[in-house]
C-alpha cells in the first residue's frame, strides 16, 4: 500500500495528467478554429435575449454594450422578472432613447416553471430574429461580439453556439470558485470526440453566451421544456445534442467578460445550486469526480511533505517534481487561454479544496430540499445513482 501511495499512483497521476494536457491544447486548437471563418455575405437577423432580476448594478452596462453592437439587424428584448431594485426603472429610461431595446414585465412563473426558465421563455416568445442569442445581465460585450459569434455559428453550421467568456474575480472565494467550472469543461471533455458522439455526459455549455437557430431551438421545446431544471445551458446543450443537432464551442474571452457574482456569498451560493445539478444528479458519478480531484491533489503533496520530514519508502523527488509541475501547467494553460489572473494558478491546490467543499455543500442542500436562489426556493431533485 504505500509503495502505491508513494509511487505507483504518482507515476499513474503523471499519465493521466499528461492525457489531460493534451485534451486541453486540442480544446484551445478547436475554439480558436471556430473563430477562423470568412463572414458570410447575408447577415441574418438576431434578437438579443437577457432575463434581469435584481441587476441594477450590471444592466445599464450590459445593455448599453449590447445596444452597441456593429451588426446590421438585431434587436435586444429583456425581461424584467419581478426585480424588487430599481432594475426595471433603468431599463424603461433607456428604451425612451433606444429604439431597438424592447423591455418586458415578467409575470410569475408557472407551478412547473423555474423563474429563469419562464423568463427566458417570454423573451423567446417574443423575439423576431432568425438567431436567439441568450446572455446574462451581468455581461458586458464587445462591439465586434455579434457578427464574430454569427459567423462562428454559421460558418461551424451548428445549431447551437457557446463559448467561455473572460469571468472578472474580485474577491477571495470569486478568484476560488469562479474559474473551476471552465477549467474543467477545457479540461475534462474532450470537444474532438465530443462533437462525434452522442453522449449527453460529453457536453458543455455557458448560459453567459448561447446563441441558437430559432428553428433548433424550437424543436427542442426551448426553455419551456426544461421545467424545473436547475442549469438551463447545460440541460439545453444536451437537448441539442440528444435531437441530432450540432452544438460548437468558441473562444470568447477576447469579446465578452462577466462577473458572475458581486460578493462571495453569491459566489458560495451559485455553486452550490449549480455543481451536482451540472451532474445531472447522478451521485456515484458526481462522488467520484470529486473525490478523485481530492486524491490528484492531496497525494503528491502530502509524500513531498512527508519528505521533508522523515524519508518516505519508494517515493522519487523528480517523479513529484513531474507530477506538480504537470497539475501547475494544467491550470495556468486554460487560465492563460481565458482571461484568469495567471497568478491563481499557483493556487490550484486551495482551488480545488474550496470547489470539494462547495461541492459537499451543493450535494447536502439539493438532496435535503434546501437549494434557494435570488430569494425563490428550488424544487428538490430527483437524484439517481448513476
Amino acid at each position: 500500500m504505500i509503495k502505491y501511495l508513494t509511487h505507483d499512483l504518482i507515476i499513474q497521476l503523471i499519465v493521466f495528467q499528461s492525457i489531460l494536457l493534451a485534451i486541453i491544447l486540442s480544446n484551445i486548437s478547436i475554439l480558436h478554429r471556430a473563430r477562423r471563418h470568412t463572414q458570410p455575405g447575408e447577415l441574418p437577423m438576431v434578437s438579443i435575449l437577457v432575463p434581469a432580476r435584481n441587476e441594477e448594478q450590471n444592466i445599464s452596462k450590459c445593455i448599453g454594450s449590447l445596444l452597441a453592437q456593429d451588426y446590421p439587424s438585431f434587436e435586444v428584448l429583456v425581461l424584467d422578472d419581478q426585480s424588487t431594485d430599481g432594475t426595471l426603472a433603468i431599463l424603461r429610461q433607456m428604451a425612451e432613447s433606444q429604439p431597438k431595446l424592447k423591455v418586458l414585465t415578467g409575470s410569475n412563473p408557472p407551478e412547473d416553471q423555474s423563474g429563469k426558465n419562464w423568463a427566458c421563455s417570454q423573451l423567446a416568445g417574443q423575439a423576431k430574429g432568425d438567431l436567439l442569442l441568450f446572455t446574462d445581465a451581468d455581461t458586458i460585450h464587445q462591439p465586434q461580439t455579434l457578427i464574430e459569434i454569427v459567423t462562428a455559428l454559421m460558418g461551424e453550421q451548428a445549431d447551437l453556439l457557446t463559448g467561455f467568456p473572460r469571468q472578472e474575480v474580485h474577491s477571495w472565494i470569486e478568484k476560488l470558485l469562479v474559474p473551476f467550472f471552465t477549467w474543467a469543461s477545457l479540461t475534462f471533455i474532450p470537444l474532438c470526440l465530443a462533437y462525434r458522439i452522442r453522449s449527453q455526459a460529453l457536453v458543455t455549455a455557458i448560459g453567459q453566451m448561447m446563441l441558437f437557430r430559432r428553428e433548433a431551438y424550437q424543436k427542442i421545446g426551448g426553455h419551456a421544456a426544461l421545467g424545473m431544471a436547475i442549469v438551463d445551458d447545460l440541460t439545453l446543450a444536451r437537448k441539442i445534442k440528444a435531437a441530432g443537432m450540432r452544438w460548437r464551442v468558441t473562444r470568447l474571452s477576447d469579446l465578452i467578460s462577466c462577473r458572475m457574482y458581486q460578493n462571495d456569498w453569491d459566489a458560495v451560493q451559485g455553486f452550490t445550486k449549480n455543481l451536482f445539478a451540472a451532474f445531472n444528479f447522478r451521485l456515484f458519478s458526481y462522488l467520484f469526480v470529486f473525490v478523485w480531484l481530492a486524491v490528484q491533489l492531496l497525494d503528491p503533496l502530502i509524500v513531498l511533505v512527508s519528505m521533508s520530514f522523515a524519508k518516505v519508502p519508494y517515493a522519487r523527488v523528480g517523479e513529484l517534481a513531474v507530477c506538480i509541475g504537470l497539475s501547475l501547467l494544467l491550470w495556468a494553460i486554460v487560465y492563460l487561454e481565458t482571461g484568469i489572473p495567471i497568478y491563481l494558478a499557483l493556487l490550484y491546490p486551495v482551488t480545488i479544496l474550496a470547489n470539494v467543499a462547495v461541492a459537499f455543500r451543493s450535494l447536502f442542500l439539493s438532496l435535503t430540499g434546501r437549494l434557494t436562489w435570488k430569494d425563490r426556493s428550488l424544487a428538490k431533485p430527483r437524484w439517481k445513482w448513476f
